[in-house]
């Protein structure tokens, strides 16, 4: 189990430096599998340190977009399924998160109100 929390970590962190490609949903549960008190993992390095809050409601869409910088989009609550120009399509809930990916065309449909946070 260890072992995987360790690929799990460096894939993320290969995702986010833009080196593999982003292909599978990931959660935040899968990243702490030692039983210590407090546990930190490097998961997503920022380029431009923001952070920014997003809902989308029930059957509603955050429409295709192209982002100029990688960003780490985080489910916080609710149901939502990304999708890209590149064939990924990913169901996310509550922990789910993707790494996307520099100038590459994307969008969230909602299918359940739904809280994220994306990092750039």
């Amino acid at each position: 189990m260890k072992k995987l929390a360790l690929v799990i970590l460096t894939l993320a962190t290969l995702w986010s430096c833009g080196t593999v490609k982003n292909s599978n949903t990931m959660n935040l549960k899968t990243l702490h599998t030692e039983e210590k008190a407090v546990i930190t993992q490097l998961l997503f390095k920022p380029t431009d340190a923001k952070v920014i809050s997003i809902q989308i409601e029930k059957n509603k869409s955050l429409e295709e977009h192209v982002s100029k910088m990688p960003a780490l989009f985080v489910c916080v609550s609710g149901k939502a399924v990304y999708s890209d120009e590149k064939g990924t399509k990913e169901t996310l809930q509550e922990g789910d998160y993707v790494i996307i990916e520099a100038n590459v065309k994307h969008q969230v449909d909602a299918l359940k109100k739904s809280h994220f946070l994306l990092i750039k």
